[in-house]
């Protein structure tokens, strides 16, 4: 059995993964070949911002003096809450339960093998309610607005308990 980290950057538009690293551990590194892929493929554009929660990988110095010298702008959650890093949480269900990521690996090339599969039929093949019911490579060539198949999640406070109460979540259709 293999344990390893799987760091993905994604294009917050298409959905599409445009950068990802699988390495042995959470040190900047698989981030950084993750980041550098993505800058290698897409390149940076005027404005773009790295968005990501507070992991130590992301919070360290290498990291953000990459992001820096890249002129990539910096955002980070606030409170480590999910819905914070939402586009990040769902891509990471998706992988782990539809493509069955979250399995356990005998070495490390078989989990590659996995990985590398996996990522191509989530870019390919797997159409998205958040970007007009396209591939992530297909609404990656589009500009402009996509219409969105969903709704955001509605939160209320409970009276008087100042708890949140999670809302109905329906389809657009």
């Amino acid at each position: 059995m293999v344990f390893v980290y799987l760091s993905l950057i994604t294009d917050a538009y298409s959905k599409k993964i445009v950068g990802w690293c699988l390495w042995p551990d959470l040190t900047s590194e698989g981030a950084l070949k993750a980041l550098k892929m993505a800058i290698s493929i897409e390149g940076i554009k005027q404005g773009l911002i790295h968005h990501s929660d507070r992991g130590i990988q992301y919070c360290c110095n290498d990291y953000a003096n990459y992001l820096k010298g890249s002129e990539i702008d910096i955002s980070m959650t606030e409170k480590g809450d999910p819905y914070e890093n939402a586009i990040a949480e769902r891509i990471n269900g998706i992988l782990k339960h539809e493509y069955d990521l979250a399995d356990t690996f005998t070495d490390y090339h078989t989990a590659l093998e996995a990985v590398k599969t996996t990522i191509n039929k989530y870019n390919n093949q797997r159409p998205h309610r958040s970007v007009d019911m396209m591939f992530p490579n297909q609404a990656h060539q589009m500009t402009g607005s996509l219409k969105k198949h969903w709704k955001k999640r509605q939160f209320t406070k409970k009276q008087n308990s100042g708890i949140p109460e999670k809302g109905v979540m329906e389809n657009q259709e």
